[in-house]
């Protein structure tokens, strides 16, 4: 009977063991990909095409929904290519800021998503608000962003 006790009561050890492992590795993905984002946007913000290459997986499509005037979904693809060159032609004389505002943050092994909310501001002035929704992978313990998509829109944003 001791022998069965001593078994059970190792066996939960264990158990609590790796789901303390999981709990910690979990954590430490969450951060990694929400620092992967912030650098991601820290880049974007400081018009560093370069350095926004280095967060971002090869043959990344981005696209994005929302409504348009008469309140049809709207549906664009481009590629990443098109935002980095967008990004670097915008002239000094023009501020934009896209504030991210809360995260959610999933990882399982080799991949994460991340859903994270955000406000773009142009000039100083609002613009519009959405969610950025990031597929991302680990590839060997470097987080990469494979696939974006993003919503867009006025309504509740300011709320």
């Amino acid at each position: 009977m001791k022998h069965h006790i001593l078994t059970a009561a190792l066996f939960v050890f264990f158990i609590l063991g790796i789901s303390a492992q999981e709990a910690n590795q979990l954590e430490t993905d969450q951060a990694a990909v929400k620092k992967v984002i912030e650098g991601f946007f820290e880049a974007f913000h400081k018009q560093d095409s370069t350095a926004m290459k280095s967060f971002v997986a090869d043959n990344v499509l981005l696209q994005t929904t929302g409504r348009n005037k008469e309140g049809k979904t709207m549906f664009n693809t481009q590629k990443i290519e098109k935002l980095y060159e967008s990004i670097v032609s915008i002239p000094d004389s023009v501020s934009f800021e896209e504030k991210l505002t809360s995260w959610n943050i999933q990882a399982d092994r080799t991949m994460a998503n991340a859903w994270v909310g955000y406000e773009f501001w142009y000039n100083g002035e609002f613009s519009h608000c959405g969610i950025n929704s990031f597929q991302m992978i680990n590839f060997d313990g470097d987080w990469k962003i494979v696939y974006l998509i993003d919503t867009r829109g006025r309504a509740g944003c300011l709320d």
